[in-house]
Parts: C-alpha cells; structure tokens; sequence
C-alpha cells in the first residue's frame, strides 16, 4: 500500500506540471489579441461570448489548444511505447526508432502519399480518409512482426539480433523512401518532408479524438502490465512460472506499440527518441521497477514533448523548427551515454 501511495503522488505531481506547462504553452505564441490576454480569450470562447473576433477563437482554439493536446498524447504514447518495448525486450536501447517500428511507418506513409492516388478510389471509404495513418499502422507491425521473426529463436529473442535487423530495416526503409521523394511530385514532397522531419502543425481537434481513442483503448492493455515486465527482467522461464503468459504479452506489447507508433507517426511525421529519452530518466530514479516507470513515462512523455513543441514553435519565430530535429538534437547525446553506461556489460 505504501508503495502505491507513493506511485499516485508521483503521477499526481507530474500531472499538475503537466497542466502548469500546458498553461504556459496556451500564452507563448507571436500573435497579438489586441492586447488581451490569451486566458480571456479562452474563457471567452469556453463561455460562448458571441462578440469574440474569429481570428482569436481561431488562434487560441484551432491553433495553439489543438497542437497542446496533441503534444501531449502523442508525446504520451511514444514514451510508452518505447518504456513497454524496452520491458519486452530487457534492453535499453530498444527504442521504435531503433527496432525498425518508426521507419516501417514512415514508408508505408510515404507509399500512401505518392501513389495512393493511383488505388485509393478502389478502397473503402472508411479507409481512403484514413488511408496514410492505416498505412502507417500497417508498417509499423510489419516492421516489428519481422524484427521479432528475425531476433528469436527457440523461444528465445537476442538482443544483438534485434538491434542489428533493427537497423537494417530502418536503412531500407529509409532507402526505399528516398527513392518515393525521387518520384513525387511538389505538392506530395512537401508531405514528405513533414514526415521527414516531424511537426505538430497539422493538429485539429479531429485528430485528437483519433489520437485519444487510440491512447486509452492501449493504456487499458500497457499500464497494468508493469507487474509483468518486472517478471520479464527474470527472464522469460521464470515469468512463466510465476505465471505470466509470455507470448500473449510479447503479441499483445507488440500489436499495441505498433498501434501507438504508427498512429503518432501518421500525425505528427517521425518524432525520434522520446521513447528513449522518458525510460531513461525514470529508470535512474526508480531502477527497473515498471509498476513505476510504466504509468509515469505516460505523464513524463508528454511534459517532454510539450516543453519541445513550445521550444520549437517560439525559438526561431515567426518561423518554426521541426519538433523531430529537436528531439533527435536531446536525444543523441542521452543515446550515447547509455551506450558508455553499458560498455562494461556489452
């Protein structure tokens, strides 16, 4: 009891941060309300004030709360699914970028923009409104599904095997992108190089409730898995014998992370290493305690890419730095300290 106590006050104090820092977020932005406070705008809005100007509600509704919100989730699920790939896997370094799942989805988008014009009027309508982000979750589990065939045998997953087929998919992945942009025209390329280099200028609210239902229906099957992934740093024999079912987990981590990455990736473009730098972090406050660095990598997640979204937003304004070069510029350093962390051990 004492140690749940001491959970729920973690996740309580990073939830508030969260909620200050979205806050903050809502008033840092170039465009002037004639000098009223974007807050009065807002409460405005939120009590239906008919005379409020429609470039304000705009602005501070459409604009800055929809990119705050989606800063958060998908911030959320990339830390998770990278904390959750990094149990399954007993590794550090087991990232979506380093295991192929980023790359997997960034093809298959990037096939959905060049040449979905060419079979999209045969598909479903369903899926022709969704079809870049269905292709993305496509890639994301074909690119996992074959790192996992590859790295295990007997029951077994080596890590060296993951990491090095992980990186092999990455380079064709990326390869056979490179030759997509080669083919596309000037308007396809432009959404290529969102994908490239990850943005969260794209968010509206429609994408947020597609973002949300994803979110919870993953963290009702993730976040009481912490129990299991501590059995999993035993070792997969010993979980089983504390009665843990190993392949339903590794399917069910797998398919969800998939699902996670996959999702974020067809909104937002590839936004590397926060699924490593959130796990990371935790796990030097609280070990490899997954019952702690689970739910808290949802809220720490989200803290980080909202604190990275208002840096890139604001840092060169009126223009704006990609989200994706920030991260992957925090990222690469934290990647290699891991690395000299683990020499001994490697």
């Amino acid at each position: 009891m004492k140690t749940q106590n001491k959970l729920y006050f973690y996740v309580i104090v990073s939830i508030v941060l969260l909620i200050l820092l979205a806050i903050s977020a809502l008033g840092i932005g170039v465009y002037d309300f004639n000098g009223t406070s974007p807050f009065m705008v807002l409460a405005k809005f939120l009590q239906g004030d008919p005379y409020l100007e429609l470039s304000d509600k705009y602005v501070i509704w459409d604009v800055r709360a929809a990119r705050i919100v989606m800063a958060v989730f998908i911030g959320s699920m990339l830390a998770v699914s990278g904390t959750s790939l990094q149990g399954l896997f007993k590794n550090p370094l087991a990232t979506g970028e380093a295991i192929g799942l980023t790359s997997g989805a960034t093809l298959l988008a990037a096939v959905a923009i060049v040449l979905g014009g060419y079979f999209k009027q045969y598909l479903p309508e369903m899926v022709q409104f969704s079809l870049t982000g269905f292709s993305a979750f496509i890639g994301a589990l074909l690119a996992m599904m074959l790192v996992y065939r590859i790295s295990t045998s007997a029951g077994k997953t080596n890590v060296v095997m993951m990491l090095l087929s992980g990186v092999a998919i990455t380079s064709i992945g990326f390869s056979v992108t490179g030759f997509l942009i080669y083919l596309s025209k000037d308007e396809q390329l432009r959404d290529l190089t969102f994908w490239n280099m990850g943005s969260l200028a794209a968010a509206t609210w429609t994408k947020n409730i597609v973002l949300a239902v994803v979110m919870v229906v993953s963290y009702l099957v993730l976040l009481p898995k912490g129990k299991s992934l501590n059995a999993m740093m035993l070792g997969e024999r010993d979980a089983q014998h504390l009665g843990i079912n190993v392949e339903k987990l590794k399917k069910q981590i797998v398919i969800i992370a998939s699902l996670m990455v996959g999702t974020c990736v067809a909104f937002s473009g590839t936004i590397g290493f926060v699924g490593l730098i959130v796990p990371y972090i935790l796990r030097l406050l609280f070990k490899s305690d997954y019952t702690f660095i689970l739910p808290l990598s949802a809220v720490l997640g989200s803290i980080l890419l909202l604190i990275a979204d208002t840096i890139s937003r604001s840092i060169v304004a009126p223009s704006e730095l990609p989200i994706g070069i920030l991260t992957s510029l925090i990222g690469g350093p934290i990647f290699i300290a891991i690395l000299i962390k683990f020499k001994k051990s490697l």
